[in-house]
């Protein structure tokens, strides 16, 4: 089963969606694959702070 998804808006530099619209005309894959792609491996490299628990300070 595939998890739902939901719409973000953000900016790219001009030159990186550049580079993602070729990538993804050779390779037939949606750039949206790549982006979604690329958060998980930022959501793995930061694992740690995910999984830290902040307390906020008492008064």
């Amino acid at each position: 089963m595939s998890e739902s998804k939901t719409q973000i808006t953000t900016y790219i530099l001009v030159s990186q969606k550049e580079k993602l619209k070729d990538l993804s005309s050779k390779t037939r894959v949606p750039i949206s694959e790549y982006l979604r792609e690329g958060i998980d491996l930022v959501l793995a490299k930061y694992r740690a702070e995910l999984n830290t628990q902040k307390f906020l300070p008492l008064d």
